[in-house]
């Protein structure tokens, strides 16, 4: 079955969330660690986060993705934007814990004109101070769509930073992980319209699909290799229209490719919640008409 869901927002507590997500049919969501242009953070209520528990058990849920607030920044050239980004990390990573074995997925940063090799060396860094050998939480780079001076935009350099941490701490080596974007890698000039299994095969061999633990799902308005990340609803924008070279058997194909089977699919379309009702519900017909004929495929 196809685990997928959209972005929900906490204010109403991590118990309404999971109520939200059953509404939309999904089984599972992604959630902001905190206000995602700042840094506030409420109490942690844990009877509520019991009964998220309660209800993920009770219902078949995937593995939840909360995301990073968009002002952490671990490669600034700023000393005090790198030390807030450190503390509230690992702040994050500790609340992280109440939800066991869980995902957390982050930009990895800017370096701002300091270079990409300063700012992976940066990310690097930060990862092995803010990372605990016995936290249950996995650490996600998302994949980035190259705009300005973002690091991420290729598969080496979110290699590279994984390399970096498990030569530093070799107990964190199981604890780093990627989510792939798709319009971050199209835009990034990663032609999944085209050549998805390639795409795949290049990300096996320079990161590892055992690293790849989360799929971003969406559509892109802009072409391939633009680098300049803007979601559009699915089947809108480049990847899922057919007047614009892409279409839905693109997005099938996404959600039905072995190497991501059983990955938790997140939409960060543009949106209101009867939205993305209708894009998982999209989402799981294709996919399951795509299991419909591949089982008469073999009889």
């Amino acid at each position: 079955m196809l685990t997928i869901g959209c972005h929900l927002s906490v204010a109403q507590g991590f118990a309404a969330m999971g109520r939200t997500a059953l509404s939309l049919e999904a089984n599972t969501f992604a959630f902001f660690t905190r206000n995602p242009r700042g840094g506030s953070v409420r109490a942690l209520d844990e009877d509520d986060v019991a009964k998220l528990r309660r209800l993920m058990d009770e219902n078949g849920f995937g593995k939840l993705v909360a995301h990073a607030p968009y002002t952490y920044n671990l490669c600034s050239a700023k000393e005090r934007a790198r030390a807030f980004a450190l503390e509230a990390m690992a702040e994050d990573l500790r609340r992280m814990e109440a939800l066991p074995g869980m995902y957390y997925n982050f930009h990895p940063g800017a370096h701002v004109g300091q270079g990409a090799e300063r700012g992976i060396e940066l990310i690097a860094c930060g990862l092995c101070q803010v990372m605990e050998p016995d936290q249950t939480t996995r650490v996600l780079l998302e994949t980035m769509a190259g705009k300005g001076t973002e690091v991420g935009r290729t598969f080496e350099e979110l290699a590279v930073i994984i390399a970096r941490v498990e030569e530093a701490r070799p107990e964190l080596a199981g604890l780093l992980g990627v989510c792939l974007d798709t319009c971050h890698v199209s835009d990034a000039g990663y032609d999944i319209v085209h050549d998805l299994d390639g795409v795949l095969e290049t990300f096996d061999e320079v990161v590892g699909l055992d690293r790849l633990c989360a799929v971003h799902l969406n559509d892109s308005l802009n072409p391939c290799g633009a680098h300049k990340d803007r979601h559009a609803r699915l089947g809108e924008g480049y990847l899922g229209s057919e007047e614009l070279g892409g279409g839905w058997d693109v997005l099938r194909a996404v959600v039905t490719h072995p190497a991501l089977a059983g990955l938790p699919f997140i939409l960060e379309t543009p949106n209101e919640l009867d939205g993305y009702a209708r894009e998982i519900a999209t989402m799981r017909g294709l996919a399951d008409r795509a299991e419909t004929r591949a089982a008469e495929g073999t009889r």
